[in-house]
Order: C-alpha cells, then structure tokens, then sequence
C-alpha cells in the first residue's frame, strides 16, 4: 500500500470531506442531503482545495517540502484554491443572477426549455481555509497510517 499512498490520501481525504460536506448539510438543513455525497461544488470545506492540499503535504512529508515534487504539487494546490474563491464563486453569483432573470422573465412555473442552472460554484475564503487545513491534516494522519 506504501506505494500507492499519493494515491490513497487524497481519495480518501477527498471522501471524508464530501461527508463532512453531507454531515454539515444534513444537519443545518434537518434532512439528509444524499445528493451533497456527489456533489463537490460549493461548501464546507473545500473538497477541491482539501484534495488538492492533501497530495501536495503527502508528498512534502514523503519526498521533503524542498523537493521540486513538492513544490509542483504545492503551486497546483494554491491555483485550485485560488480559483473556489475566485473564478468559480464569480460564475456563481452569475448562475444566481441568471436564474432570477429567467424567474423574472418567465415566471417560476413556465417552460420555456432552459433548466435553472447550478448556483453553488465556489467557496468563500473560510471554506477554501477549512479545506487547506482539513487537507493537510487528513495526509498528515493518512500518511503516518501508511507509513
């Protein structure tokens, strides 16, 4: 299996986020949320980011944090990061923006052949923190589970 660790971290931390994103869900919202086990858009955490963040610290306690792998791995990190707080919570705000132009123009009921489209994108910076640190912490236990 010590082979396969850069493999079996992040699948597994990307896992346990997404039912820590259920679990989350499911209790705010007073009924389980099956479909947020799917689902890695949007939430707390970051499922992108603690994936992400979790490959980049296993390599860095397996290989060093000064090795070249390392240091692809952590730049990788920091666009996907980067990118939940940015790019994908702008398109978003314009998914919500569209839909409630289409609300307006053609009423909650009618059809008209355009299916609402996905609101929950990105994450705001408290998300995208959760996942770094969740990310790192799941390799770091994963990776010591390993060996």
């Amino acid at each position: 299996m010590r082979e396969y660790r850069y493999i079996i971290v992040p699948i597994v931390t990307l896992i346990l986020a997404q039912l820590i994103k259920f679990t989350i869900e499911s209790v705010d919202g007073h009924k389980l949320k099956w479909g947020r086990l799917l689902s890695g858009s949007g939430g707390m955490p970051s499922s992108h980011t603690s994936f992400t963040f979790s490959l980049a610290t296993a390599i860095g306690i397996g290989e060093g944090f000064t090795s070249p792998l390392y240091a692809i791995s952590l730049v990788f990190s920091m666009v996907v990061a980067y990118d939940a707080m940015g790019l994908r919570m702008e398109s978003g705000k314009q998914a919500a923006t569209i839909n409630h132009i289409m609300d307006e123009m053609f009423g909650k009921n009618a059809k008209v052949g355009f299916r609402k489209l996905k609101e929950e994108l990105g994450h705001n910076p408290a998300e995208v923190v959760a996942g770094i640190l969740f990310g790192s912490f799941a390799a770091w236990s994963l990776m010591t589970i390993l060996g």
